[in-house]
């Protein structure tokens, strides 16, 4: 079942249930969807799908950040509510062991000494880390601590 079609079915669940939250966000996700598709001019795929819930999430994240240092912990709370119902549509994450292994293993097979060499790594440990939910920032900061390490 396609992610879109999961929404409609989520969506009329939630009204049902009158869960406010969970229909207001997964509103916003259809709508991101369907907006994707309509760039693309065609059905999305599944990893396109995730892209679009992993870019939602992200900047759910982002907003966290400035809505905390600008003091407002009830639009924070928001968007914390909306990415535990994003992140249901989402891989499980990877666990530190499988990044670091990733990690590992992409420097290896890059030969990567310095963190001059840390863009090559980055690609390889992200390709293998690819149907996973991994925040980018936190693979780049281990490659940085691993490769600074060598």
């Amino acid at each position: 079942m396609a992610l879109i079609d999961e929404m409609k079915a989520a969506i009329a669940d939630a009204m049902r249930k009158h869960e406010p939250v969970r229909l207001g966000t997964l509103r916003m996700l259809k709508a991101a969807l369907m907006n994707r598709e309509i760039e693309r001019g065609r059905a999305l795929d599944d990893a396109e799908s995730l892209q679009v819930v992993a870019s939602l999430v992200k900047q759910r994240r982002d907003s966290i950040d400035q809505f905390t240092k600008g003091g407002r912990t009830d639009l924070a709370d928001k968007e914390a509510a909306e990415i535990r119902v994003l992140e249901a549509y989402l891989p499980a994450a990877a666990d530190p062991a499988t990044l670091d292994a990733a990690i590992d293993d992409a420097i290896t097979e890059t030969g990567a000494t310095s963190p001059k060499d840390m863009g090559r790594v980055m690609k390889v440990a992200m390709a293998r880390l690819a149907g996973q939910s991994v925040d980018g920032k936190a693979v780049n900061e281990r490659v940085r601590q691993k490769l600074a390490g060598s």
